[in-house]
């Protein structure tokens, strides 16, 4: 939000921005404090339900698939993805192809994935979390399983140069990638991370692209 990836936050005012894989809306709510027209979109009727509540319906909800978007052409002006939908499809480049359908000319789109570094490390925020013990060029996907044996997360990787391909053969243009360092204000350990970590090793790759 600081970086402004969408575009300054002044020119956010009036304009129509579909957060994809939304979760429970958080972004979608920034925007519209903002002055934007924010639609958060999810496959997960749980995760809107938690939107319902927070906002009683002050942001638009869609329940639907990234992969196939329930609007017109070119109905966006903006689009936004904070670790939504692409992690956890098999076929990324079909959601970057219905999020250009969807933008108008000169729209950008801009989304976060974990950094694909790190499927190499340990998730671990000691030092044990500095140590490659995969390769980074396996893309076997994470699983979860229940009890029964069925997937109840699935978290696909793709290297960075997956990920460049996948938005340039679906027509958008890649205007940035984003690499945040670790803030220094940041001194907690979360999961596994850990500032031990974070000062070495990217956490999150930002891919910032444009509709011609």
């Amino acid at each position: 939000m600081e970086a402004e990836l969408l575009g300054p936050a002044e020119e956010l005012v009036g304009k129509d921005v579909l957060e994809i894989g939304a979760g429970a809306a958080q972004c979608s709510r920034w925007l519209a404090g903002q002055g934007a027209r924010p639609v958060a979109l999810d496959l997960s009727h749980r995760q809107l339900q938690h939107s319902l509540r927070i906002d009683e319906g002050r942001v638009p909800l869609v329940q639907a698939d990234a992969g196939a978007l329930p609007f017109l052409d070119g109905s966006f002006d903006l689009a936004c993805s904070a670790y939504g939908a692409l992690p956890f499809v098999a076929d990324p480049a079909r959601v970057l192809r219905e999020v250009r359908r969807v933008l108008r000319p000169g729209g950008r789109f801009v989304f976060s994935v974990t950094h694909p570094v790190r499927w190499a490390f340990p998730d671990e925020p000691g030092p044990e979390g500095l140590t490659v013990t995969a390769s980074y060029f396996d893309r076997t996907p994470y699983v979860e399983q229940d009890d029964e044996g069925r997937a109840v997360y699935v978290e696909h990787h793709r290297t960075l140069g997956d990920r460049v391909r996948d938005v340039v053969t679906s027509g958008l243009r890649l205007v940035d990638v984003v690499e945040p360092e670790w803030p220094a204000w940041n001194t907690q350990e979360w999961g596994g991370w850990s500032p031990l970590r974070g000062n070495l090793i990217p956490g999150t790759a930002i891919f910032v692209c444009e509709r011609d």
